[in-house]
């Protein structure tokens, strides 16, 4: 049968990404706990084009992911963008995975366990000369109570339930756990998915002794990554759904220009 993406193109345009997008798929991860845990992933998956062909097999991009879906980590990922530069013989490549983690974490006085559910995503990236460039992205809830509204109250302070996305280039292997942890650590008070009466009186009062802005919240993480001789490249940022205004506040950091 003719190969029509193979037939050549005379515009003269190169495409820089060219693949599928936001497909769902099984894939199994690392867990620092239970070694695996398996999830569904939303994938991007792209490859330069050269101007000379008309397309490129998209096919071929699922067929893939049937070589990997056993485990898909970071471990993994320059092995998967080198494969799929040869699959289809391409001289760069893309991918992103972003999927659904989940940890247990157990109630702060009661222990009670529950699953927390983090949105993680692996970024990587294949250039001609075969350098491979990987970010890890974690998204954190958390909770924040507001130093402002504290300090000039006759009492309480108003709070909400934020989120934390922490993006990294690093030298050597980190698990998710790590990154997740030292998030939650930067917040007035964690978040989780089950509190007994014990639990919810720790977290309040912990939260309100420890009050932040999303300022504060990106500066302290920034700070642990810049002491970090680890981290490469980080970006940072905070978002707070407001409880007592209609929008969110919002602040971001970056040690430097994204690279893609």
């Amino acid at each position: 049968m003719i190969d029509v993406q193979n037939q050549r193109d005379y515009r003269n345009i190169p495409i820089d990404k060219v693949g599928i997008k936001n497909l769902r798929y099984p894939i199994t991860v690392l867990d620092r706990k239970n070694r695996y845990q398996h999830t569904v992933a939303n994938i991007n998956m792209y490859v330069a084009l050269p101007d000379k062909y008309k397309g490129t097999h998209m096919s071929r991009f699922v067929e893939m992911l049937n070589l990997f879906r056993q485990e898909v980590s970071l471990k993994k990922f320059a092995v998967i963008l080198e494969q799929m530069k040869e699959y289809l013989d391409a001289e760069s490549a893309h991918i992103e995975v972003t999927f659904p983690y989940f940890i247990e974490k157990r109630a702060p006085v009661s222990a009670a366990p529950g699953l927390m559910d983090y949105t993680c995503s692996i970024i990587g990236t294949s250039d001609p000369d075969g350098k491979v460039d990987l970010i890890s992205q974690v998204v954190v809830p958390i909770s924040s109570v507001c130093p402002c509204s504290k300090e000039i109250s006759n009492g309480g302070a108003h709070n909400q339930r934020g989120e934390v996305r922490l993006g990294i280039r690093f030298k050597r292997f980190i698990w998710m756990e790590d990154v997740i942890e030292l998030v939650e650590e930067a917040a007035s008070c964690e978040v989780y998915s089950i509190l007994k009466r014990v639990d919810e009186k720790c977290v309040t009062e912990k939260g309100f002794e420890n009050p932040k802005f999303v300022e504060d919240i990106v500066r302290d993480i920034a700070a642990r990554m810049r002491a970090d001789e680890n981290i490469t490249w980080f970006e940072v940022s905070a978002e707070n759904f407001e409880s007592i205004h209609n929008h969110s506040a919002y602040a971001y950091i970056t040690s430097g220009p994204f690279v893609s």
